[in-house]
């Protein structure tokens, strides 16, 4: 359970003075009773309602139920004697803070019942408190019906949310140590055979310098040839870090929906060999948004992309079966799509989004390398 002190204002929404007025008000119905007897009995029983519902939110396993079960029977005893029917409402936001599955639906239940049960009593036996104040007492109901369940699915949510967080960053975690030990290996490959002949060469050049000088000029022209290539080859891997590969990006997205529990379908090769790197890197970020959207904001169980390269352009189209967009306007404001569409009219892309049975987008970016070559041939 959380703390009781911290749960209403976070939960709830509602502001803490409002609770304030359900603390005072059991007192009002007592007050209004002729009997000293009556008074005294109210007072402690509001005493012991408040310390038990504090009980129940610092206690754990069955003491948990004990303290509710007390509540309860306070709570139909201050309905039948001063007509004060709304401490079913604490119970009602309790309740609905259980995280227990079974726990939640058994005290849901009786706690329902009582209640109806206790409610009916009052109106068949006509008791004036219950008439008097008919409207709220039908509002109680209602939030007793509505309260425990509604608390109880944006708890399950917001539970939800954080393991999806862990999950997104344990999948960062582990693409980067991937990626450290890609660049790692590639260091080793690109860089340690090159050094080692570079070396091998200087130590010769050295050796032949004074015995065969012609020689020697030969090996150090090797080593500047060699120096030459590593460099090259050392520029060319930093400008492959510095962008995202489309096939790294549909990887790390297929464990995002997996996470998230969104079916994934991946039509088409995600190996790109007619466009360039900044056109590549641009739609990985697009897909990375997109996805995000759906997981975030789509209420989607499945989600495909196709990729469909063609000979002057590439098209990929991200489909869900979520709720959709619901008008343009959110389509203008919303959820980093402005930013999508920016980076694609920076390479000459398009993006298009449509809702049929959920969300469709198409992005379209131009095959720039294929373009080149038939400039240059021209």
């Amino acid at each position: 359970m959380q703390k009781w002190h911290q749960i209403f204002q976070r939960n709830t929404g509602l502001n803490p003075y409002v609770w304030v007025v359900f603390y005072i008000l059991p007192f009002y119905f007592i007050f209004r009773s002729s009997s000293t007897y009556q008074i005294v009995f109210g007072i402690i029983m509001i005493v012991v309602f408040f310390a038990c519902y504090v009980l129940s939110f610092v206690s754990k396993g069955w003491l948990v139920y004990f303290w509710t079960s007390v509540q309860i029977l306070i709570s139909i005893s201050m309905s039948l004697v001063f007509g004060y029917v709304y401490f079913s409402l604490f119970l009602a936001f309790f309740i609905g803070n259980i995280k227990s599955r079974i726990g939640f639906f058994t005290l849901y239940s009786i706690h329902l019942i009582t209640t109806v049960i206790t409610i009916n009593y009052g109106f068949i036996s006509k008791m004036p408190w219950f008439i008097t104040q008919l409207p709220f007492v039908m509002l109680s109901v209602v939030a007793v019906i509505l309260l425990p369940v509604t608390t109880y699915n944006r708890n399950k949510n917001d539970k939800l949310q954080v393991q999806l967080e862990d999950a997104n960053k344990k999948i960062s975690e582990m693409v980067k140590l991937e990626e450290r030990q890609r660049i790692a290996r590639d260091l080793h490959d690109t860089l340690g055979q090159k050094l080692s002949l570079i070396g091998l060469k200087s130590d010769l050049a050295s050796k032949l310098i004074t015995k065969n000088p012609a020689r020697a000029q030969a090996e150090i022209n090797d080593v500047r040839q060699t120096a030459r290539s590593a460099l090259k080859e050392v520029r060319e891997m930093v400008t492959e870090m510095r962008g995202t590969r489309l096939e790294d990006e549909i990887f790390r997205i297929s464990q995002i929906l997996k996470a998230a529990q969104i079916e994934f379908a991946l039509v088409g090769n995600p190996e790109l060999n007619n466009i360039s790197l900044m056109n590549e890197n641009v739609l990985s970020m697009c897909l990375k948004e997109a996805v995000n959207n759906i997981v975030k904001h789509s209420s989607a169980t499945a989600c495909s992309i196709s990729i469909e390269p063609g000979r002057s352009e590439l098209t990929i189209t991200v489909k869900d079966n979520g709720i959709g967009i619901p008008s343009e306007t959110a389509y203008a404001r919303g959820n980093g799509l402005r930013g999508m569409r920016e980076r694609l009219e920076f390479v000459n892309g398009s993006m298009e989004m449509k809702s049929d049975q959920g969300t469709i987008l198409v992005i379209k970016v131009p095959n720039v390398l294929i373009q080149l070559e038939e400039e240059t041939r021209v």
